[in-house]
């Protein structure tokens, strides 16, 4: 891992902590905010993003979806940028062309701006101000949790993504990857603005916050900008709260069934996979792309050409905590469930007895460098790609990944195959269409 000597000069307030390739990492003394910065050259565009150490995982029974509810709260304002003085967070930054959004997932939530380089200040400016200042006015909230409702029925009548959700909650007893990103129903219904309040004074904070500066700027510039507004941010005067929840081994296979309107059924196999920092994380990501990954793959050579699926793909959910493994199929027409089920089982244990190529290894490798490659590719890019890293507990995986991947062999592939791809240690979803 190359690392890059201290600058000889930092802002007052700002301390250089260790670097990775061409990212340095520094903190600001005053309150611990982690602040990450990778100049680029090219055309004047900077993305700027705040990626708060808080998703779904460190909600509680009763309060799930607040991370998201919050996510969409911090837009509507606070006292100095809110649309009744003209200065909404959207006004102010989409006037000077920036591009924003946010997102929410199980470990992290992310706040992001690209825009001219010129004006990079007045996004570090927001993004400040909100950290603390989000109003979180009750008629907003009432506000939001009507779109919200809407956003959760919408993922509920699509069965592949109420599937998704039932084999998690299924999977998870005691973990919170219980729970969707989104929230449950009656929990969206029911939370109050005294809630989300309590839970933004909670974890909202420099402490708890990692800053990202990504593009054609000088690091100085950058550093400055950021102590100058993020420094003044006390950090919080309690502990934030950890999540200290493991799941317990799974014993026996468990299954869901969604039964609901659609067109073709689907199955879908999780298995329990390791935190993303594990090592054999990146034996997983290429055990995917062997699985389900083109025509090659041998999941499509086994169930596509021969007719019993009309698409197959493997997902390695990389998470902060264990997450899961998955291999998800549509049948094809007049095909069962169970017929897709046993292929998917046969192929696993295929690989479990006798292993993979050394050639199958070295085709996944290159198909996962080049997607790497590609989302990588610009300055937005490359911050949703860190913004897993920090997500995960370390935001050095990004600048290791393709070094930890290339160190992957085939007998690595095979073990991993056995260790985690365990039949009777599964959770076994069907999407099963009806007619109404």
């Amino acid at each position: 891992m190359p690392t890059s000597p201290a600058p000889a000069t930092l802002p007052e307030g700002v301390s250089f902590e260790t670097s990775s390739d061409d990212i340095s990492c520094y903190r600001l003394d005053a309150n611990d905010l982690r602040v990450l910065v990778l100049p680029q050259d090219g055309v004047p565009v900077t993305s700027f993003m705040v990626t708060y150490h808080v998703g779904s995982r460190n909600e509680r029974a009763g309060h799930t979806g607040a991370t998201h509810m919050l996510e969409h709260l911090m837009f509507k304002g606070t006292d100095a940028h809110h649309r009744r003085h003209g200065t909404s967070i959207m006004e102010t930054l989409e006037r000077l062309g920036a591009q924003l959004n946010a997102s929410t997932w199980f470990d992290r939530t992310n706040y992001y701006e690209m825009l001219p380089t010129q004006h990079l200040e007045t996004a570090v400016e927001v993004e400040a101000d909100r950290m603390r200042g989000a109003l979180l006015d009750p008629d907003d909230v009432e506000a939001e949790r009507s779109v919200i409702l809407n956003e959760y029925d919408r993922a509920q009548n699509d069965p592949v993504s109420r599937l998704f959700d039932e084999v998690w909650a299924a999977a998870f007893v005691a973990h919170p990857y219980h729970h969707p990103t989104i929230g449950w129903r009656s929990d969206i219904e029911t939370i109050s603005p005294d809630g989300l309040r309590h839970y933004y004074d909670t974890f909202y904070y420099p402490n708890n916050a990692t800053v990202s500066v990504i593009g054609n700027v000088e690091p100085d510039d950058a550093l400055a900008m950021v102590a100058d507004h993020f420094g003044s941010i006390e950090p919080a005067a309690h502990d934030i709260p950890q999540v200290t929840t493991r799941e317990p081994e799974q014993t026996g296979k468990r299954r869901v069934r969604v039964e609901q309107d659609g067109q073709l059924g689907a199955v879908l196999s999780a298995y329990k996979s390791p935190a993303a920092t594990h090592a054999d994380s990146e034996a997983l990501d290429l055990l995917a792309r062997i699985l389900a990954s083109g025509k090659g793959s041998r999941l499509y050579r086994r169930c596509t050409d021969q007719g019993l699926t009309s698409d197959v793909f493997g997902l390695n959910f990389r998470l902060r905590d264990p997450g899961l493994f998955s291999v998800f199929a549509y049948l094809a027409p007049e095909r069962t469930h169970e017929e897709v089920e046993a292929a998917l089982r046969e192929v696993i244990a295929e690989i479990q007895e006798n292993g993979v190529t050394e050639e199958e290894v070295e085709r996944a490798r290159q198909q996962l460098t080049a997607q790497t490659a590609f989302n990588r590719d610009g300055p937005m890019k490359i911050a949703s790609q860190l913004n897993e890293a920090i997500a995960a507990g370390d935001w050095t995986l990004y600048t290791r990944y393709l070094d930890r991947l290339g160190d992957v062999t085939a007998a690595d592939v095979q073990r991993a195959a056995r260790t985690y791809l365990r039949d009777g240690r599964n959770t076994v979803g069907w999407y099963v269409p009806t007619t109404q």
